[in-house]
């Protein structure tokens, strides 16, 4: 297995245990408290990954960043989405400007 499997492991085993035994599971109990504690979850570690930024320790910024990444997939996931559809608009981006295609979405 390669890092570059991780996403799709890491989506795998998300999907699995969002609907796990709460008791067994922090993404199960994450999911059991609804789309807002999901929510509040990606904003506390957006949050942190800025503060990790601002403190300027690589290693800190990377594992908030890490927590930020996981958070997000939960996310996705309980909207029936996976990394894999992001990686997917990201390369359909991909030779865009960034501006142009903010314009597109208008």
């Amino acid at each position: 297995m390669t890092n570059a499997d991780i996403l799709s492991r890491l989506g795998d085993a998300i999907a699995q245990r969002i609907a796990a035994d709460p008791g067994a599971s922090y993404v199960a109990s994450l999911a059991k408290k609804g789309q807002d504690a999901i929510l509040k979850k990606v904003a506390e570690e957006a949050a942190e990954t800025l503060l990790a930024s601002k403190d300027g320790d690589k290693l800190h910024l990377i594992r908030e960043t890490a927590d930020l990444w996981f958070h997000c997939m939960v996310l996705l996931a309980w909207h029936g989405a996976r990394a894999e559809d992001v990686l997917a608009e990201l390369s359909r981006r991909e030779g865009t400007s960034g501006i142009e295609e903010k314009n597109s979405r208008g």
